[in-house]
């Protein structure tokens, strides 16, 4: 088990899965395996989702609950529950969503790829702290705490971008009655740790499955969910939950889902013909990344550090900006929403994410690198001279 919760562990699967959905969607495999996720699955006549639904929209639902888990505590116990506290990374997230936005936009200003400006704006937390776990030995825990907070940042970005931007024709009355079922849920979480714990957790799953039922009858994106129902649960019951569940999000859930997403077919066409869909996320994920992250962050550091010493480097957010740039996860499901009614934009824009991520992951690995070699000879230096 340690090693399923481990930083490293995580990414290296991500990638793996990543690769293998390339891998098979290019190869003769493809007819068979694009067959079964277009497969119906469920309660014929009363529910029923495509195989690739059930990922993307149940699957993906459970990830969302452990992200929102972390961000309640976050927010309330851990690095963001002060507005001090949040305001560095708070400002280096802004620059790490306008600055990706922004250049996507002049890219594809004027094309039928506008619609993808949300998807350089995420920040995969799985792959960061890998990069950061395998070839950061020596950085200063500050560096790691300020990425951590500006992943979670990131993903409530995405989160709103879910809710607000992909919600069409919403229905009221289903909306309203998951409305009641997580006020319903997050009553009875606090009840947990009493004599009926165990029929009060039947209750809490069969009102889960009932909310996130109810959310994607309702029109809003069913990973929504995930969110309010990690945010409304007590919050020790909620970690306790999140410790179980962190193994298999790791091992199956966001494996799964990167595989499903990376099932493109690699378009033979000439580099000169890729949309502006491809292009604009390959460049903004690792550039606007890095230039938001880090000009904002340096930025951050002069307003709520005013006459002190930064206690980050502007190498060391140079170095943050590139791990920012790993979008994977979340990015690759905006991909998949921006571009629902366009498919071949849709696998131009998941192969943007894919090559994008892996730019700024060689990236991060160097700059990472550099940055622990320095702080490693720092301390050794400091050592020799006491």
């Amino acid at each position: 088990m340690p090693l399923l919760r481990s930083a490293r562990f995580p990414a290296v699967i991500l990638l793996v899965a990543a690769g293998l959905g390339l891998f098979v969607a290019n190869s003769t495999l493809w007819p068979a395996v694009d067959a079964a996720m277009h497969a119906e699955l469920g309660i014929p006549g009363v529910f029923e989702l495509t195989l690739s639904h059930w990922i993307k929209d149940g699957l993906l639902a459970i990830f969302f609950f452990v992200v929102a888990v972390e961000l309640q505590y976050e927010l309330t116990s851990g690095q963001l529950n002060s507005g001090r506290k949040a305001m560095q990374p708070a400002i280096a997230a802004a620059g790490g969503v306008l600055v990706p936005i922004a250049i996507y936009a002049a890219m594809a200003w004027g094309s039928d790829a506008t619609a993808g400006w949300p998807i350089p704006t995420a920040t995969d937390i799985a792959f960061a702290l890998g990069v950061l776990a395998v070839f950061g030995k020596g950085l200063p825990p500050a560096l790691r705490v300020f990425l951590l907070a500006l992943a979670i940042l990131d993903d409530i970005v995405g989160i709103i971008f879910i809710a607000v931007l992909f919600t069409d024709g919403v229905n009221i009355a289903a909306l309203a009655g998951a409305a009641v079922a997580v006020v319903a849920f997050g009553i009875l979480s606090r009840q947990l740790d009493t004599r009926g714990r165990v029929p009060i957790a039947v209750l809490l799953v069969l009102l889960a499955i009932t909310t996130w039922v109810l959310v994607y009858l309702s029109g809003v994106h069913a990973t929504i969910a995930g969110v309010v129902l990690g945010l409304a649960m007590a919050q020790q019951p909620a970690l306790r939950v999140r410790h179980a569940l962190e193994p298999w999000v790791n091992v199956v859930v966001l494996p799964v889902f990167a595989f499903s997403a990376a099932l493109v077919v690699i378009p033979a066409v000439p580099l000169s013909q890729l949309s502006p869909a491809f292009w604009g996320v390959l460049v903004a994920l690792p550039v606007g990344k890095i230039v938001g992250i880090a000009a904002f962050g340096w930025l951050s550091l002069r307003v709520a550090h005013r006459g002190s010493a930064p206690p980050l480097a502007f190498a060391d957010l140079v170095a943050a900006g590139a791990l920012g740039g790993i979008g994977f996860t979340v990015s690759l499901l905006l991909s998949e929403l921006a571009f629902t009614d366009a498919a071949a934009l849709r696998d131009q824009a998941t192969l943007g994410v894919l090559a994008g991520s892996v730019i700024s992951l060689l990236l991060a690995a160097g700059l990472v690198s550099w940055r622990a070699w320095h702080y490693r000879q720092r301390a050794t230096t400091a050592s020799a001279t006491t």
